[in-house]
């Protein structure tokens, strides 16, 4: 499943897309816990960079990508083009939640 290619662009240099199998979607939401608040809401205020936040993108980042591959080869693709990865906060003010939302169209290249 690692080896199907995951694309920005709609074409593949030196590949020809021979069947476009449809879209594939994926979503992750994550809460985040009391102690990272906190210590972010410093980061608002003094500026910087938030190394646990960053950390939990970065998972939910490479969780997307995995069913993203294997929503793709359930549907007999062999590449993904035309990717977007989408990051929100979705929470209140009593709940942070991060949502990650991927999407692509899942082709036959050859």
């Amino acid at each position: 499943m690692a080896g199907i290619p995951i694309l920005t662009t709609p074409i593949i240099d030196g590949a020809h897309v021979i069947e476009y199998k449809g879209i594939v979607t994926a979503r992750n939401v994550r809460g985040v816990n009391v102690i990272r608040d906190f210590f972010t809401a410093f980061r608002d205020f003094f500026g910087g960079r938030s190394g646990s936040y960053q950390e939990v993108m970065t998972d939910m980042e490479h969780e997307v990508f995995h069913e993203i591959r294997a929503a793709a080869q359930q549907m007999g693709a062999n590449a993904v083009i035309g990717f977007t990865l989408d990051f929100d906060n979705i929470g209140s003010k009593k709940k942070s939640l991060l949502m990650a939302y991927g999407k692509g169209t899942a082709v036959v290249i050859q």
